[in-house]
């Protein structure tokens, strides 16, 4: 007598929690977990050996989607098909035709949604096309840990941070991939346990400030910024001038220039603090901004070759290395606040605020509710005449407001 088959129905399978195997004929069990998790598996024989093949959680398949998969199964084995062999035969197909490069530039766009801004998505596609390119070409199915090892080895010592930040996008790459189906086995990206034998140990950072310009030195080096050309140039300049960070520079876009009341307001998803930040603009900001108004193609103020995309974090060191300083784009914060602590008298969290950190305890915090706006507008007016001067000496004193 033929065994019944559809014996679980809508309701019993969305009811049933106690943990077992659930039987609804043809070899189709509905799987409950001691989490609760429920999955659908198939139990069959193929060549004198009893199988098992997974059908999907209850979540993504339905109890008529699992019969489906059920009878599709079912017609192999009556062909003489494994049902396993032939879906791993279509997975390996699928995954041969799919690369690195064309999965990333799909994954990338999914992932950026729960970023905190539009930078790090940014990052992300820049650093895997620039250190991940020989991967780019190659199945996803097929990258290898020889493969990661060839696209790291060559910045593991001299570039140790980002390299690992590499490493560990090519690692959650390889694990989107596998969970897709595109992969199987261990992920030859992964650092414990695996790739932490292969490669050297990297050197702890030392913490510290980054490498700056004495202040002292500013004005001769702005000379020399003005005389070059290109985008890069501009937009350092405005970074020197604004005290901003580079990805905030990088960033920019027209949209956030107020130029009625000479304003830079910088939204709180592109800040570091996560707060919105008003930056005043001085005249020679103005003269930048006109200066690449005729150069605009898009929203960015400072785009790369492509309209759609900022300068890259390496446009900046790019640039300082053919000027031959040995500062980083961050260090001329450090520039502005030494010179703002020792050659003027600007009270500490007026020139904190121009570099848009918070200053006190919690509680002082909640009661300064302003930002300081025209206090840092006069800083920054003796900022840019500052690094106008010819000859560094020559410092400019600014007193606090109200003062005598």
């Amino acid at each position: 007598m033929p065994r019944a088959v559809d014996k679980l129905n809508a309701r019993s399978v969305a009811t049933t929690t106690a943990p077992g195997r659930y039987g609804d004929g043809g070899g189709l069990y509905l799987q409950v977990d001691s989490s609760g998790t429920k999955r659908w598996l198939l139990i069959f024989r193929s060549q004198g050996r009893q199988r098992e093949m997974g059908l999907g959680g209850l979540a993504s398949v339905s109890l008529a989607d699992a019969r489906r998969r059920r009878d599709e199964a079912r017609r192999l084995l009556a062909e003489g098909r494994d049902p396993i062999d032939a879906r791993r035969s279509v997975g390996t197909r699928r995954s041969a035709a799919v690369t690195f490069g064309a999965f990333a530039d799909q994954l990338i766009p999914e992932l950026s949604k729960g970023f905190r801004n539009e930078k790090h998505a940014a990052q992300w596609t820049s650093t895997l096309a620039t250190y991940a390119g020989p991967l780019r070409s190659k199945p996803i199915a097929e990258i290898t840990t020889e493969d990661v090892l060839m696209a790291l080895r060559p910045i593991w010592t001299e570039k140790a941070e980002t390299a690992s930040r590499v490493r560990g996008r090519i690692e959650r790459v390889l694990d989107a991939a596998k969970a897709q189906g595109l992969r199987e086995g261990e992920n030859p990206a992964r650092w414990r346990g695996h790739l932490d034998h292969l490669l050297p140990k990297r050197r702890r950072l030392t913490r510290g400030h980054h490498a700056a310009v004495p202040f002292v030195e500013m004005p001769a080096f702005v000379a020399d910024l003005r005389q070059r050309t290109g985008v890069a140039a501009l937009a350092l300049e405005f970074l020197i001038l604004t005290a901003a960070r580079s990805g905030e520079v990088r960033g920019a876009t027209w949209a956030e220039i107020d130029t009625r009341n000479r304003l830079w307001i910088i939204p709180a998803e592109r800040m570091k603090a996560g707060r919105e930040h008003r930056v005043p603009l001085v005249a020679r900001v103005a003269e930048i901004l006109e200066t690449v108004t005729p150069l605009r193609r898009g929203d960015l103020i400072f785009p790369s070759f492509r309209a759609d995309r900022p300068l890259s974090d390496m446009a900046f060191s790019a640039l300082l290395t053919r000027m031959g300083c040995a500062a980083t784009a961050h260090g001329f914060r450090s520039s502005f606040r030494d010179w703002a602590g020792e050659a003027t008298v600007t009270p500490r969290e007026v020139a904190e605020a121009a570099l848009a950190h918070a200053v006190g305890d919690a509680v002082e915090l909640a009661y300064r509710r302003g930002d300081a706006l025209e206090k840092r507008r006069g800083l920054m007016d003796a900022w840019a005449a500052f690094l106008a001067t010819s000859a560094a000496g020559n410092v400019v004193p600014l007193r606090p407001a109200g003062a005598a």
